[in-house]
């Protein structure tokens, strides 16, 4: 096949796939109640950590893909991070050991952290200045359009049990096809590599900011992430959705995150540093609201509500960490910040559960309402975060 030009938009969709499946791991927790009853010996959190250990097997993928790189090259280790994908995220198509299926889980995590980064550096690779931003944009996009997607196609598949639902993971076939045919690396990529080699020791810092960052996120994400898996609990137990209609309310939050992205410069000129405590404010509400709905109409607002409070916090964060890490360091300090991510996606069905019957009924309801008292603490910091940098500016 001749060279394609990446300035063509054929290019562009080849280079962009890969960020569709970024966001896929998690998209089959909508069917976690069908699961339950499959798995007669094994606890519900335990069941629960299907939906989040592939955050776990990312972490991993992170910290190899470097090596990988050099090893193989760019390319290959894309191309080996779909064929992973591919492989283990079907693989519970067809599998009935909770072990086995767990495994597959971890592997699938690992297999989209080996391109995880490379779906944001490569784009530099290719375009500069306005087009560079252009395309950035549209990549932290296509994360949310692809768990939208997907959690839609697992609503459709759920009416055939929960093993058909992983089918959304054949997605990664038409992906690897695409960007192993398309996309071509430069080869001075090679040697910008090396030149830049010198560097990396001075490149490897963080300092206190970026450790409190990164703490942050991670108890962000380990009060969010019930909305995946607490949430399909939540709406059967107490009637309020059915098992498709919950995949459904599940990408109406990572949807919701579009528009939201897309009016971030905006609402950052206008609320400057208030960006952070509205977004957590609006979290609390949201997860306190899922906890008490009543219907699915009410259910889904405070989806809504829970959706754009995390799209603007997640955005506010990344861009202070920017600012915050030494210089030369942002993105060692991006990769610290998005292991303890991961980590904390991986560990919150434990804490959640864990807060759950400590401190409530182990219920579902009293579950959210312990994530959404989490969320509150870290609203409380956000205030406090608020006016130690307004005495700053002054």
């Amino acid at each position: 096949m001749k060279k394609v030009n990446p300035k063509s938009g054929l290019f562009k969709v080849a280079l962009l796939s890969i960020s569709l499946l970024l966001m896929i791991a998690p998209q089959i927790s909508s069917v976690l109640p069908l699961m339950y009853s499959s798995f007669p010996g094994v606890s519900r959190a335990a069941v629960e950590t299907l939906s989040t250990i592939p955050n776990i097997g990312i972490v991993i993928g992170l910290i190899i893909s470097p090596f990988l790189i050099k090893l193989i090259g760019t390319k290959n280790t894309v191309i080996t991070g779909l064929v992973i994908a591919l492989l283990a995220g079907t693989y519970p198509m067809y599998a009935t050991g909770y072990t086995t299926i767990l495994i597959s889980r971890f592997l699938l995590g690992a297999g989209i952290g080996l391109f995880n980064s490379l779906a944001v550096s490569l784009l530099s690779k290719f375009y500069q200045g306005d087009e560079l931003s252009s395309m950035l944009g549209f990549q932290n996009s296509m994360g949310s359009v692809g768990a939208a997607i997907f959690s839609f196609c697992v609503g459709l598949l759920a009416v055939n049990g929960w093993h058909a639902t992983f089918a959304i993971y054949f997605a990664a076939l038409p992906i690897l096809l695409l960007f192993g045919c398309v996309v071509k690396l430069p080869r001075q990529s090679q040697s910008v590599d090396t030149e830049a080699q010198p560097a990396t020791k001075e490149e490897n810092k963080i300092n206190g900011a970026v450790i409190e960052i990164a703490i942050i996120m991670f108890f962000m994400y380990v009060f969010f992430m019930p909305m995946s898996f607490k949430l399909p609990q939540l709406a059967t137990s107490q009637k309020l959705a059915s098992v498709s209609q919950i995949a459904f309310v599940s990408s109406v939050v990572t949807l919701i995150g579009i528009p939201v992205g897309m009016c971030y410069g905006l609402l950052k000129k206008k609320l400057k540093d208030l960006i952070l405590p509205i977004g957590l404010f609006l979290q609390v509400a949201g997860l306190l609201a899922i906890a008490y709905a009543v219907n699915l109409p009410m259910l889904v607002v405070a989806v809504i509500v829970l959706g754009a409070g995390f799209g603007l916090s997640v955005p506010y964060i990344f861009n202070w960490l920017d600012e915050a890490a030494p210089k030369n360091s942002v993105n060692f300090a991006t990769t610290i910040t998005l292991i303890l991510v991961n980590i904390g996606c991986a560990a919150s069905p434990t804490i959640v559960n864990w807060l759950g019957t400590t401190f409530g009924g182990g219920t579902p309801r009293s579950d959210m309402t312990m994530a959404g008292i989490g969320m509150a603490v870290l609203f409380c910091y956000s205030i406090v975060h608020y006016f130690q940098l307004k005495k700053k500016h002054h």
